[in-house]
């Protein structure tokens, strides 16, 4: 049966993919400014406004500005459900993924509004970071399968390779939590007055950084062994992205540290952040492939063809 598509699927999964990424930078835009407690409350800006005044300044202008991209994300990820809803065949798998990622706006709203109400709790900052990386993986996942195929999954690489990548995933999303932590140890905190999470920043630095050169180690065996077992193309290269990403983002990560954090490379480095998730996904994605499925042969004649006369028998 014909495939038919009121919206445009794939591409509103990547806008929300895109817009998830971008609500990390404006995120880290807002600590790095100062501006956390531009508006000063929450679900409103001050007591007695939705939208910031000019009493507030510029932090009050760029906290009001991350909060509306929350609003962005939601009437996209509406449109996603919508999209996935009216295709036709419906795609059960795509209705879900869109749906978890509409789910988890309201969330991330929800705990944005706490950090305010906690006055910059780190832990609770830290949570909001990290419901942006699950939304991403969401998001990220709608985006492939929106090109995908209904047949049945074909396993492109061997089971150990298989696990080595789940393995390698687990660290990635390790060393995004390590960074949290390192996070609210350091100095940029959204606020004067924001507390920090009371942890040492060069013992939690330091643990972060060995589990990077973890992932870095994984990822080059990744990309060998991948070469050995002359893997498609497109797995061994989703493996060579990611290994760039994440040397990108450990020199940043090296340079910031040893520069006392300037707050331009802080942001890269948030930036860098979702893209070694991203990266990361599109390796796990790039391990099997989902074809479309073949008609059913026909049985009929051909009508091209004449029905071959009976044949009589033999007297």
């Amino acid at each position: 049966m014909p495939r038919v598509r009121f919206l445009p699927l794939r591409p509103l999964a990547l806008a929300s993919l895109v817009a998830n990424v971008a609500l990390i930078v404006t995120g880290a835009a807002v600590r790095l400014t100062g501006s956390g407690l531009g508006c000063p409350t929450w679900p409103r800006c001050t007591d007695s406004s939705y939208t910031t005044t000019a009493e507030m300044g510029v932090h009050g202008v760029i906290e009001f500005g991350n909060r509306m991209l929350t609003f962005a994300l939601g009437v996209i990820a509406v449109a996603c459900v919508i999209a996935a809803l009216l295709e036709k065949p419906r795609r059960r798998s795509r209705v879900l993924l869109s749906i978890a990622v509409l789910l988890y706006i309201p969330l991330q709203a929800v705990v944005g509004g706490i950090t305010v109400l906690t006055d910059l709790n780190p832990w609770v900052v830290g949570v909001h970071f990290l419901i942006s990386i699950v939304i991403i993986a969401f998001a990220y996942a709608l985006w492939r399968r929106a090109a995908e195929g209904d047949g049945k999954p074909v396993r492109l690489v061997p089971h150990p390779i298989r696990q080595l990548v789940w393995i390698l995933s687990t660290v990635s999303a390790a060393v995004i939590a390590l960074g949290v932590v390192v996070t609210g140890s350091g100095p940029h905190a959204g606020d004067l007055d924001a507390k920090r999470n009371g942890i040492d920043p060069a013992t939690v630095s330091q643990a972060h950084a060995d589990v990077v050169f973890l992932l870095i180690g994984l990822t080059v065996a990744l990309v060998f062994a991948l070469r050995a077992l002359r893997a498609p193309r497109a797995t061994v290269r989703a493996a060579v992205v990611l290994l760039v990403v994440e040397l990108g983002q450990g020199l940043i990560g090296f340079v910031q540290y040893f520069t006392h954090l300037p707050v331009l490379l802080v942001g890269a480095h948030m930036l860098g952040a979702a893209l070694v998730w991203t990266s990361t996904l599109a390796v796990l994605w790039s391990l099997r492939s989902r074809p479309e499925v073949s008609p059913p042969p026909s049985t009929s004649p051909s009508p091209t063809m004449p029905a071959e006369e009976p044949v009589p028998a033999p007297r």
